[in-house]
């Protein structure tokens, strides 16, 4: 059977190790410990505040269910003052990487936690940021073949000078490409038939990436019964127009907010994962032609790659006018999430706790307080092809994480059989000692014997040392089954060197294992809870500049 390991993230750098270990530094750069239970009833009675039974009736006109349990589920967060897990990321081909569905089933996991701490309902909601606009990330996706080794997906076809988002990016034939080499790769299983109808249903010729991927989303993660909202949303535009507004209107201040905010991150030796560009909103244009980030110029706002320019209060008025051509950038984002839904906790990866310490203060200058940030949590899949592997050569996962040569290296060293090793390490000690002799005898006869007896002895180590490479050699044809094998469980646990959930695509172990997979991955993930939670006062802020004040510099 296939084997579920979860744990803690890894690959954060020093500032996830740290906030797993409640470091006192990160204390005034959260809103609080995602492990205390307290911190989230603070947050969730700051989320009530400001939501009544109205504004969450409104926040659910953009919510899609996939599933008729997460209709309920919604239904009983308005009418019962209910509260949001939420977690999101780019639609990428097929749903991405596999650390996708991981932040999804993490949010599920938090959200079941909490629902008996917090006493109301708790409902996770995937944000699937469809305003983004990357497609060299967005276009490709890896899955392994029959004998192992790892194929790249990618639908055919430059971007061009064009970048629009995916919420807007149609699919063209390339994708039936797409879906002709997909069957080549998926096994023959009782699950074929119906996960392909599946994909097929969903990624069709000229719908978008974004609607693509949420009909997969919705049919692939269905039993898990969660939420979506597509970030692309009109509806969802109107109803965080404030948020957009806001930015145009403090963009000044906002920047050095962030800058300082930054900075006091540095001076504790970390790094700020988000860079500060000088005299940006955190905001992006979108027309037919691209989207593009809006800059601040000579008292007006530029797209510099198209020329375009409007006064202030031009760009008010087609806010106000078309608020779905902008969209928030990354560090925006969760302010618009929190603004229109009610968030009490985000699930990120390790990019995203990173650049949530730089956030607080902007959420303040919004008018609000920072979600928890949970992590999410790492997994790995282990086939029993793959484990019997472990297990005959007596290895871990993380036996895997160093350059391939020296893994193969080492298990040779250990495999060779034992008369052999023995053999060659008499005959160096050998060799040392008779050399060792044979110079101190000499050196009665003529002292300056030494030098070219202890080159005879440098030269017969080497040769012994190349006489165990070539019988090393001969013993790595002779084993070169089993290494072989290794380099297979390579392949599955650390495709192209990368941990498994950051390469392989979900659909090579759903084909194989079913849709109770993901619901049974769910249950394996360790979310905890509990009174020894660090407590961590909240984000600390200099005051917020009024309104308006630094609007001069535009």
């Amino acid at each position: 059977m296939l084997e579920i390991l979860a744990g803690r993230l890894q690959g954060g750098g020093r500032l996830l190790e740290d906030y797993y270990e409640a470091s006192a530094a990160l204390a005034a750069f959260f809103s609080g410990s995602p492990w205390d239970p307290e911190a989230y009833r603070r947050k969730t009675a700051e989320v009530t505040r400001r939501f009544d039974t109205a504004r969450l009736r409104a926040m659910a006109e953009v919510v899609r269910p996939t599933s008729e349990a997460a209709r309920q589920q919604l239904d009983r967060v308005v009418e019962g003052g209910g509260v949001f897990v939420t977690t999101g990321h780019q639609p990428g081909l097929l749903l991405g990487p596999l650390y996708t569905v991981y932040k999804a089933l993490s949010a599920v996991r938090l959200a079941q936690a909490l629902e008996p701490v917090l006493g109301r309902p708790v409902a996770p909601l995937f944000w699937v940021a469809s305003d983004d606009h990357d497609w060299e990330e967005a276009n490709q996706v890896h899955l392994l073949d029959l004998s192992n080794e790892l194929r790249r997906l990618e639908i055919p076809g430059a971007s061009g000078g064009r970048r629009p988002s995916m919420r807007l990016r149609r699919l063209g034939p390339g994708i039936e490409q797409v879906l002709e080499e997909l069957r080549r790769l998926l096994p023959e299983t009782e699950f074929t038939p119906a996960l392909l109808e599946q994909v097929e249903s969903a990624y069709r010729p000229g719908r978008t990436v974004a609607e693509a991927f949420m009909e997969l989303f919705t049919s692939v993660l269905g039993p898990l019964d969660l939420l979506l909202v597509d970030g692309g949303d009109p509806v969802l535009k109107r109803q965080g127009a404030a948020v957009l507004a806001r930015e145009l209107e403090g963009a000044a201040e906002h920047e050095v907010r962030l800058t300082e905010q930054t900075a006091r991150l540095e001076q504790w030796g970390y790094s700020g994962q988000v860079t500060i560009l000088p005299s940006a909103a955190n905001l992006f244009y979108e027309d037919e032609q691209a989207r593009e980030r809006l800059l601040r110029e000579d008292g007006a706002w530029v797209l510099r790659r198209r020329g375009q320019r409007w006064s202030d209060r031009e760009l008010r008025a087609l806010l106000e006018a078309q608020p779905d051509r902008f969209s928030p950038n990354v560090v925006l984002r969760p302010i618009l999430e929190s603004y229109v839904f009610p968030t009490v906790a985000y699930v990120g990866g390790p990019a995203e706790v990173n650049y949530f310490a730089q956030l607080g203060c902007l959420f303040q200058a919004h008018g609000l307080e920072m979600p928890l940030v949970l992590p999410r949590c790492s997994v790995w899949l282990i086939e029993p092809k793959v484990r019997k592997v472990l297990e005959k050569f007596r290895l871990e996962v993380h036996d895997f994480r160093g350059p391939a040569h020296e893994l193969a290296a080492r298990l040779l060293r250990e495999e060779l059989p034992e008369g052999i090793t023995w053999a060659v390490a008499l005959l160096r000690q050998a060799l040392l000692e008779g050399y060792e002799r044979l110079v101190e005898e000499s050196g009665s006869i003529d002292p300056t014997l030494a030098g070219p007896l202890q080159a005879a002895r440098n030269a017969s180590l080497v040769q012994l040392q190349e006489s165990e490479k070539r019988i090393a050699q001969h013993f790595k044809k002779h084993s070169a089954t089993g290494l072989g094998q290794l380099e297979k469980a390579r392949s599955n646990l650390f495709p192209s060197g990368q941990p498994q959930e950051r390469v392989l695509n979900v659909l090579h172990y759903l084909v194989r294992y079913g849709p109770d997979l993901l619901p049974a991955a769910a249950q394996a993930l360790p979310i905890e809870l509990g009174t020894a939670a660090p407590v961590w006062s909240g984000v600390q802020c200099p005051p917020v500049v009024e309104a308006g004040s630094a609007r001069g510099g535009r």
